[in-house]
């Protein structure tokens, strides 16, 4: 499918996503997005059905136009008692600078879309425009009740493996997530499954293998990349990190100023955060832990603990140990209005093209 054909499938003036982010993208991001011409997103991945189903709610009062909504698909693992354990051991220094105890277990904060009745039944009362995926491919039983609702849906890709896999299992347009991207991989099964490929090889390997629409994610920050991932076969492009500086989106203060003073090669990937591989902002707990990150247990129960920590440390009025997820290209950020930054993206890409 052409950038034009996928442009009138969903009513867009401009052939951009904004990435989902869970915790940072919001209603108001995802309405001003759309609302300019574009594709705005949610990420519910970190919410519950009832904030989920509010925040679909809310953003749906604020537009009239279609926006995605992104799940977490990951295949639940269970807890190792020592691994957990021993990352908690490796914690809690880091938790005694605060004057805290580290906790004595570790809880698996996001569940998965893998099997979640009621989000599923949320989903397909309340009928976004699209549904999007994240760290896996869903049932068969959930594709088909998702399109009987009539709802788009997409899901991230790392490998034409991966890829092949989603169009089988019947998605309308596939997110290919090269290794530039920030926050977190989308490999099905981790860090073991990731080929670490950057964007453009990966399009290479995708576009022409498929027949599904691809839209390009990973380092893209303007017009002019925008224009390099269309004219490389892309649908569209998904832009993420560009969109975290907008005053729309739910990022602190801190996360915002670190944002602004980016330099390149500023961040990096590990799984000692989350467990899973996830590239973001450096800062003092992925300086402490990422030389540590096998040791990890599996995603999401790390997180937990890490939650706990950089919110303690901002009980303390240190906010450097909160993640702040951002891509390979952060440095070119730029703080605008939503509505201010697809105009911008449009007009660049209008004098990129041929």
């Amino acid at each position: 499918m052409s950038s034009s054909a996928f442009s009138r499938l969903l009513g867009l003036r401009l052939p951009v996503v904004q990435a989902p982010m869970a915790g940072v993208a919001t209603p108001e991001l995802a309405a001003a997005v759309s609302n300019a011409g574009a594709l705005g997103s949610l990420g519910i991945g970190a919410s519950d059905v009832e904030a989920a189903e509010a925040m679909i709610a809310r953003t749906a009062t604020l537009t009239d136009k279609p926006f995605n909504v992104n799940v977490f698909a990951h295949e639940e693992q269970a807890l190792d008692p020592a691994a957990e354990a021993a990352w908690l051991a490796r914690l809690a220094p880091q938790f005694e600078r605060f004057g805290i105890a580290a906790p004595r277990a570790l809880r698996p904060l996001y569940p998965s879309f893998q099997g979640h009745e009621p989000l599923l039944a949320m989903l397909c009362a309340t009928r976004p425009a699209v549904v999007s995926f994240h760290f896996g491919c869903p049932a068969p039983q959930a594709v088909r009740r998702l399109k009987e609702a009539g709802i788009v849906l997409m899901a991230s890709a790392t490998s034409l493996d991966e890829a092949l896999k989603l169009e089988a299992a019947g998605m309308d347009a596939l997110v290919a997530q090269g290794f530039e991207a920030g926050g977190h991989r989308g490999t099905f099964d981790g860090a073991d499954a990731d080929a670490d490929l950057p964007l453009d090889s990966l399009l290479a390997r995708i576009v022409g293998a498929v027949r599904v629409p691809v839209v390009a994610a990973g380092g893209l920050m303007d017009g002019a990349d925008i224009a390099r991932v269309l004219a490389a076969g892309a649908a569209a492009a998904q832009l993420g990190t560009a969109f975290v500086g907008c005053p729309e989106s739910a990022a602190g203060a801190f996360y915002r100023a670190r944002l602004s003073r980016a330099v390149p090669g500023e961040t990096r990937m590990t799984r000692a955060i989350s467990g899973r591989r996830a590239r973001g902002l450096v800062t003092p707990l992925i300086e402490a832990l990422h030389p540590f990150e096998e040791q990890a247990p599996a995603y999401p129960y790390p997180y937990d603990a890490a939650r706990q920590l950089a919110a303690a440390a901002a009980g303390k009025g240190d906010h450097s140990l909160s993640a702040m997820w951002a891509g390979a290209q952060a440095h070119r950020a730029r703080a605008l209005p939503a509505a201010d930054l697809v105009a911008r993206l449009a007009a660049e890409l209008a004098a990129a093209s041929p």
